[in-house]
């Protein structure tokens, strides 16, 4: 597999899902969507940290490179506003549609002219080094947000079990001190009486 077959992949499986998001309804629209969504910031990371760099410098796919950049400047846009819906009514659905249209656009572009000209471009050694360093770094960016996620809750643990031994302190110096103090006051109380037999 090279780059070219990697990002295809992508293609294919976002294509697949945008098909789901059509015949799907309610709950299960917006569920799809944030499976595409995933996928899409996945393929955008890549492709502006190693890809499109790769391609800024020959030529012949300069121009392609940054005018793909902005491509992906306005499908985060759309994703950004899609994101904020509860519902999925009738202009989150057109809003979801142009997303749909901008993607497609952006992947004839790049599966018809980029990789083309990309191929023609770089050479066996560098399409090979890029391809190495797209693999890992999807790899490696796929994993991140599961780790970053079960950080947060061992940390978020670690936080409530200090929470828990500070409250059980607190509770226990509580008790502490409604017993001193229950015990002064009976002390008191024996005292007055001793005081009041004597008399």
């Amino acid at each position: 597999m090279d780059a070219f077959q990697l990002l295809k992949e992508d293609h294919r499986k976002v294509e697949q899902l945008f098909s789901e998001l059509e015949s799907a309804s309610g709950k299960a629209k917006l569920d799809v969507f944030k499976q595409i969504k995933t996928e899409l910031e996945l393929h955008t990371h890549i492709e502006e940290k190693i890809f499109y760099p790769a391609l800024e410098e020959p030529e012949e796919t300069h121009d392609l490179a940054l005018e793909a950049y902005e491509e992906h400047a306005v499908v985060k846009t759309l994703l950004k506003e899609l994101s904020r819906a509860r519902t999925a009514n009738d202009k989150w659905e057109a809003q979801a549609k142009v997303l749909q249209e901008n993607v497609e656009h952006h992947v004839e572009e790049e599966e018809n002219e980029l990789f083309k000209k990309a191929d023609s471009a770089l050479s066996e050694e560098e399409l090979e080094d890029l391809t190495e360093r797209m693999i890992a770094e999807k790899s490696r960016k796929a994993r991140r947000p599961a780790v970053k996620a079960s950080a947060k809750k061992s940390s978020g643990s670690k936080k409530s079990a200090g929470k828990s031994k500070s409250a059980s302190k607190n509770a226990s110096a509580s008790k502490g001190s409604s017993r001193s103090a229950a015990a002064k006051t009976a002390r008191r109380s024996r005292s007055k009486k001793s005081a009041a037999k004597k008399r």
